[in-house]
C-alpha cells in the first residue's frame, strides 16, 4: 500500500497524536528540565515530521488536474450518509503547505519563553495543526464542521492558559464569535442534506436550487465565514484575541486560522451558492473595501504594535474577499481568474508576513515585556541584526516589489481595474494606508536614538530566533520574485470553478 493512498489521513492524525501524546506524558519538574527538553524536541520532531510529508503532497501533486486528488472515502455514519471523505485540489493544497510550514516555526519560537506547562502548550498546536489540516481536506459536510469547530478547543485553551491579563475576557469573546457563526452553517448543511441526501460537498455544488433558498444558505456561510476572516463589522474580537494571545497564538491565529474564512467562501459559498453569491457579490465588495479603507485609518491609530497588526491583517484579508467576489464585474474567464488566484495568493503571502511580524513582536516582549510603541526607540542601535528582519518584513506587509506582499494585492487591484476604476482606486489606498501604520511603527521602534535604558540592554537575535526569522524572509522573498510555481498550483482549479460559477443552478 503506497504512501500516497492515505497521505491526508496522516498528515491530520500524525500531529493530533503526537499532541495526545504530550498531553498522556504530561508536565513534570521545571521548565528547564530535561523532560521538559524532551516535550519539546518531541513537538519539533513530530512538526517536522508533518512537514516532510508535505513536501511529499507537494512532490505528487499534480498541478495540470483540476479535481480532487489524494482521495480517501470510507463510511462513517451509513444511516445518514456521512462518510470519511478527505481529498485535496489547488486550493486546499497551497493551505496545507502553508500550515505545515507555520507550525515547526511556532514551536521554534516558543522554546524557551513558554515556561509553563510547555508539554500542554506543544500539544495544544500539534492537535490544532491536525484540525487545521482536516478542514483543509474534508470533503464531506459534517467531518468538516468537526474539524472546523474543535479546532477552536485548542486555541480556546492557548489563549485562556498562556495569554496575557485579559485573557478569560479575549477567548471568551473568540469563541461565542466564531462558534455562534458555524451554528448557522450546520444548519445550512442539514438543509444542504435534506436536499441531496448526501453531506458530499462535490455534490452539493451539483444540487439544483432556488435563488431564495442559495440567499439564504449565502448568509448562513457569510456570517460563519466572514467572522473568521473577520471581515468588517464582525471583525472586534480579532486585535483582542492577538493582543491577549502569546506569541505562537498569534502566529497560528493570523497566519493560518484567519484563511479558514477565505477558504470556506472559496470551497462552499461560490461552487455550492453561486447564484447566491453573484447576488450579493456588491455587498462582499464593499465590505472588503471598507475593510481596506477603513481598517487601514484603524490601524494607523494604534499604539500597540500587536494591535497594529491585527488590524493590519483585517486591511489585508479585505483583499482576499475582494479578489473572490470581483469576478460577476469581470468581463472574461481570464480576468475572474486573476481575481481569485489574487486572493489565493494574498492569503498565503499574509500568512508568512503577518506571522513574521508577530514573531518580531514576540522577539521585543521577550525582552523588555511591553508591546507599547512608546516604549521603544533606536532598536537598531543595540539589535542591528532584528532590525533587518523587522524592515524587510515591514516593508512586505506594506506591499514592496520583490516581496511576497505585492505580488497577491497587484493580481487583485489589476483584477479591480478589469472591474471598474473606483474599485481599483479604492483598493489601491493599501498601497499607501499600509505604507503609512507600517512605517509609523518601524520608525518609532526601531529607528532614532537609544530611547532609554531597557532598549540599551537589549541583546540581539540568538541563533534559534534567527533561524526562524530568517526561514521567513527568504520565503517572503522567494513568492515575491519567484510566484509561477503557486500560481500555477491554483491554476486549473480556479479555472474549473470559473467555469461552474458561469453556470447558474435556477
Amino acid at each position: 500500500m503506497s504512501l500516497s493512498t492515505h497521505l491526508l489521513s496522516i498528515l491530520i492524525w500524525l500531529p493530533v497524536l503526537g499532541g495526545v501524546l504530550l498531553l498522556l506524558i504530561g508536565d513534570q519538574g521545571d521548565a528547564t528540565s530535561s523532560r521538559a527538553g524532551t516535550m519539546r524536541m518531541t513537538a519539533l520532531v513530530v512538526s517536522l515530521l508533518t512537514l516532510v510529508l508535505g513536501g511529499v503532497l507537494y512532490s505528487g501533486f499534480d498541478s495540470t488536474v483540476a479535481g480532487m486528488q489524494f482521495v480517501e472515502r470510507y463510511t462513517w455514519i451509513e444511516a445518514i450518509n456521512v462518510d470519511y471523505y478527505l481529498g485535496v485540489d489547488g486550493i486546499s493544497t497551497p493551505l496545507i503547505l502553508l500550515t505545515a510550514f507555520i507550525t515547526p516555526l511556532v514551536v521554534l519560537a516558543g522554546w524557551s519563553s513558554i515556561t509553563a506547562r510547555p508539554a500542554q502548550y506543544f500539544a495544544a498546536f500539534l492537535i490544532l495543526e491536525g484540525l487545521m489540516i482536516g478542514v483543509f481536506s474534508a470533503l464531506d459536510g459534517i467531518l468538516f464542521y468537526v474539524f472546523w469547530e474543535f479546532m477552536l478547543v485548542p486555541m480556546f485553551l492557548i489563549i485562556g492558559v498562556w495569554g496575557g491579563e485579559r485573557r478569560i475576557y479575549a477567548t471568551l469573546k473568540f469563541f461565542l464569535y466564531t462558534f455562534l457563526g458555524s451554528v448557522l452553517m450546520l444548519v445550512a448543511f442539514v438543509y444542504l442534506y435534506g436536499q441531496a441526501d448526501s453531506f458530499d460537498l462535490l455534490a452539493w455544488a451539483d444540487t439544483p436550487l432556488s435563488l431564495p433558498a442559495q440567499k439564504l444558505i449565502f448568509l448562513a456561510f457569510l456570517l460563519a465565514f466572514a467572522v473568521k476572516v473577520p471581515m468588517w463589522p464582525v471583525h472586534t474580537w480579532l486585535p483582542d484575541a492577538h493582543v491577549e494571545a502569546p506569541t505562537g497564538g498569534s502566529v497560528i491565529l493570523a497566519a493560518i486560522m484567519l484563511k479558514m474564512g477565505g477558504y470556506g467562501f472559496v470551497r462552499l459559498s461560490l461552487p455550492i451558492v453561486p447564484d447566491g453569491s453573484e447576488y450579493f457579490a456588491g455587498l462582499m465588495v464593499a465590505l472588503s473595501l471598507i475593510a481596506v479603507v477603513y481598517i487601514g485609518f484603524v490601524a494607523l491609530m494604534q499604539k500597540d504594535m500587536k494591535k497594529l497588526i491585527a488590524y493590519s491583517s483585517i486591511a489585508h484579508m479585505g483583499f482576499v474577499t475582494l479578489g473572490f467576489f470581483l469576478l460577476w464585474y469581470i468581463h472574461g474567464e481570464s480576468g475572474a481568474v486573476l481575481g481569485l488566484s489574487g486572493g489565493m495568493v494574498q492569503m498565503v503571502s499574509h500568512g508568512l508576513i503577518s506571522g513574521a511580524m508577530f514573531l518580531c513582536v514576540g522577539v521585543l516582549y521577550d525582552r523588555v515585556h511591553s508591546r507599547q510603541i512608546a516604549d521603544y526607540g533606536g532598536v537598531a542601535n543595540t539589535m542591528p541584526v532584528f532590525a533587518a528582519f523587522m524592515v524587510l518584513f515591514a516593508m512586505a506587509n506594506a506591499g514592496l516589489p520583490g516581496t511576497s506582499g505585492f505580488v497577491g494585492e497587484f493580481m487583485v487591484i489589476i483584477a479591480s481595474f478589469k472591474a471598474n476604476f473606483w474599485i481599483a482606486f479604492a483598493a489601491a489606498t493599501t498601497l499607501i494606508l499600509g505604507a503609512a501604520y507600517t512605517l509609523w511603527m518601524v520608525k518609532r521602534v526601531v529607528y532614532g536614538d537609544v530611547a532609554n535604558d531597557k532598549v540599551a540592554a537589549l541583546t540581539d537575535l540568538n541563533g534559534r530566533e534567527f533561524f526562524v526569522l530568517a526561514v521567513l524572509a527568504v520565503s517572503v522573498l522567494l513568492l515575491g520574485v519567484w510566484p509561477a510555481p503557486l500560481v500555477d498550483m491554483m491554476n486549473a482549479t480556479l479555472e474549473q470553478l470559473v467555469v461552474q460559477l458561469g453556470q447558474s443552478k435556477l
